[in-house]
């Protein structure tokens, strides 16, 4: 009893002690620090409202610096040990994963109340311990990570760092709800929504929150994709790699379909052939760069439905719908979609294309440069002419020099193989002052064969001359006899 007054008169000298050192404690540990201790069940909780109010919990591999007031020998630096302890002089392992800085030193106060009177323990963390977190979703690389501390050493690891180690996002990430799974002491998990579109548009740090070891991230595929969107997510800072080559597809009216790797600064198709595309490094692969990595559009392509068919992380696919004849008319540049990884372009047929249509397709970046077409038979320069896309027949013509002497010049012949295997062969009457017209004057297609004929006094001259071939051969020979024997 007669210790009593004493025991009282240290109790209130220690606790404005106390109070003060707790409070400088939980301003100065880290950005994370907070006074709210978060409840052991599962909870949705919106950024910036509790989880920036949560204290820092200790976990394997954090540095720590323990006090015990007025009792340095039992004071230093510890780190915490794989299994969650840490290994203090004379009172041994303490247990201390997942505890605040406040639990762990009121822990550690028990421990050494067993030889101290009045132990008074205060906890900083010197360096903290990596952070190991699990990564899932609309990510380039799922799987698990170990995200290294800031360049001081003190600068915790945040969500928008972990996707960057994830290798970005995918263009269907839906950044709105973006979801961090924390585990709980009591074996539940806490789920924490985090809204990165907002970070992305007003910059707000607090919504790319820090991370904790054993965190998972989950980024879930968006329903639908905005094309204006789609920009955005692929310049953001954890966005993909763009100097990461894309394995790609491309089939329908494109002159060589097939699968291709297209990168920023190179294209290179199925066969090999490599070549520079246009634009500078830092463009990311788009629907018209991979158009023209596949050759070009067709005349027939029907560019107001092409088709981009995009694999999620679940297995499923969306498809998107491009009008690029958008992009040709009101220059909206956002119908020019970002690819991503695996996506297969589908470029349909057209039932109906007008010639003024077809005009400005043929000069769009995406068409060829220029197409080859054979002319053959009574022309000033036959063979193989190219000519740009959508070129008329007479145009085809004049290319070649025109008609010589012998030309039948009231109608041609135009040979066409088809994409379904077959053959078309049709007469057209030739009229110079004609327009594009499919019936007098059509557009010509890649190996398309133009037939310039005869005319019918050039075939009965020929075939005269071929049936007098003989007589003229003896006559000559009697000739050269009569001269030898006069």
């Amino acid at each position: 009893m007669g210790h009593r007054p004493e025991a009282q008169f240290k109790r209130r000298l220690f606790q404005p002690v106390t109070r003060f050192a707790l409070l400088t404690l939980m301003l100065s540990v880290s950005p994370c620090t907070a006074t709210a201790q978060p409840s052991d069940q599962t909870t949705n909780v919106a950024v910036g409202s509790v989880e920036f109010s949560d204290a820092y919990t200790l976990s394997p591999g954090d540095r720590v610096r323990i006090d015990v007031f007025k009792v340095t020998q039992y004071s230093g630096e510890n780190q915490v040990l794989v299994d969650g302890t840490l290994n203090l002089p004379q009172v041994g392992y303490v247990s201390v994963q997942g505890m605040t800085l406040k639990e762990a030193a009121d822990v550690i106060a028990a421990k050494f109340s067993s030889i101290l009177r009045y132990p008074f323990v205060t906890v900083n963390v010197v360096t903290p311990a990596a952070v190991k977190v699990g990564i899932a979703g609309e990510v380039n690389r799922p799987g698990s990570y170990t995200v290294p501390l800031g360049e001081s050493g003190s600068q915790l690891p945040t969500v928008t760092r972990a996707i960057q180690l994830a290798g970005g996002i995918t263009q269907i990430a839906n950044l709105r709800q973006v979801e961090v799974r924390r585990p709980l002491r009591s074996g539940t998990e806490r789920v924490i929504k985090v809204n990165l579109w907002d970070f992305l548009q007003t910059g707000n740090l607090r919504r790319d929150i820090t991370l904790r070891s054993g965190d998972s991230i989950y980024v879930p595929t968006t329903t639908q994709t905005n094309l204006a969107e789609s920009v955005q997510l692929s310049s953001a800072s954890f966005a993909a790699d763009r100097s990461v080559p894309l394995n790609i597809a491309i089939v329908g009216e494109v002159y060589r379909p097939g699968p291709y790797t297209v990168s920023a600064s190179a294209k290179t198709g199925a066969a090999g052939e490599t070549g520079q595309s246009g634009g500078g490094s830092d463009r990311a692969p788009t629907i018209t760069r991979a158009i023209q990595v596949a050759g070009g559009i067709k005349p027939q392509a029907d560019v107001r439905r092409i088709q981009v068919r995009r694999l999620t992380r679940n297995g499923s696919e969306q498809t998107i719908v491009i009008d690029l004849w958008q992009l040709l008319q009101s220059g909206e540049l956002n119908q020019d979609l970002i690819l991503q990884d695996r996506d297969t372009v589908v470029i349909p047929t057209a039932t109906a294309i007008s010639p003024a249509e077809s005009t400005q397709i043929a000069a769009a970046s995406f068409s060829p440069d220029s197409i080859r077409v054979n002319v053959v038979g009574e022309v000033k320069q036959p063979g193989v002419v190219r000519v740009p896309p959508n070129t008329p027949l007479n145009q085809a013509l004049l290319a070649a020099g025109g008609f010589n002497t012998r030309a039948k010049k009231k109608s041609i012949e135009l040979i066409r193989l088809n994409s379904d295997g077959t053959v078309t062969r049709r007469a057209i009457a030739v009229d110079f002052a004609r327009g594009l017209d499919e019936q007098g004057n059509p557009a010509l297609r890649n190996d398309d064969i133009v037939v310039v004929n005869r005319s019918t006094l050039t075939v009965f001259s020929d075939n005269l001359g071929s049936v007098l071939s003989p007589v003229n051969g003896f006559l000559s020979i009697f000739s050269i006899f009569r001269i030898f024997t006069q």
